[in-house]
């Protein structure tokens, strides 16, 4: 039987800040933390509405949730969520992370261990491994950055304007802002490797072979830091590896079971 389902879109305040989020399903909860940019939509979290409640909110300063320019720093971002499960009664929840969100991720495991059931870290960013830094956004030109995205950037077009668009080049403005903000506090560096330890919950890594902005070797050092982690690499999959491969979505399915 095909599931279909459709995300709702509910708005609440957390602490003075408007949060949008996206939910859908019934069950154990799952919250999914995107990364730096949201324009490619979340279609590929849909499957796990048959199994789990899935609820995708917009971080502050991103997509449709409110800016909170006082947030710089991933614990600002941590602290924020903390605040949001405590107000929505979310005192266990399976948490996923992608990018710059599986950073986000990592660090609430590290200090709120005992509010995730199972962790998945989809891509993330955080560590500085060398001879495999992320590239510098600032000199990759608009059009190569589905490229950089997805190993088959095909799939990214139905969600890009088909020509100028200044309110989708403000979105992208904003939203690079804010990750830029990240960046210069701390998002990657020595912090993170120090405390990765603390991470007990069962974990999956999952990353595409062909990523281009964190390329697969992160998994690794991930490994690494997390030893009871399981590592499932994708091939022929790129940063976005869970829009790219329904394998990856349903193996996080069954993993989080």
């Amino acid at each position: 039987m095909v599931y279909q389902v459709h995300f709702k879109s509910e708005s609440i305040s957390v602490n003075g800040v408007k949060v949008v989020m996206l939910t859908a399903g019934q069950g154990e909860p799952l919250v999914v933390w995107h990364g730096a940019g949201t324009w490619h939509g979340f279609d590929f979290a849909l499957p796990w509405a048959s199994r789990f409640q899935v609820i995708i909110p917009f971080h502050p300063g991103f997509g449709e949730s409110g800016d909170a320019p006082e947030m710089t720093t991933a614990r600002d971002y941590t602290l924020h969520y903390l605040e949001m499960f405590d107000q929505l009664g979310l005192d266990r929840v399976n948490l996923a992370g992608f990018s710059m969100g599986g950073r986000l991720a990592a660090t609430f495991a590290i200090e709120h261990r005992e509010r995730v059931r199972k962790l998945v870290l989809i891509a993330p960013a955080g560590l500085d491994v060398p001879g495999y830094p992320m590239p510098a956004f600032s000199q990759i030109r608009p059009e190569e950055i589905p490229g950089y995205l997805a190993h088959d950037a095909s799939i990214l077009a139905p969600y890009l304007p088909k020509g100028p668009d200044p309110e989708f080049a403000a979105a992208r403005e904003r939203e690079g802002g804010n990750f830029a903000k990240l960046m210069q506090n701390g998002l990657v560096g020595p912090w993170l490797p120090r405390w990765l330890h603390r991470v007990d919950m069962p974990t999956l890594i999952a990353w595409g072979d062909k990523d281009r902005i964190l390329p697969a070797a992160h998994a690794t050092e991930w490994k690494k830091l997390i030893p009871h982690a399981v590592v499932r690499i994708f091939p022929d999959a790129g940063h976005i590896v869970a829009d790219e491969k329904p394998e990856c979505v349903e193996a996080i399915a069954d993993f989080l079971l």
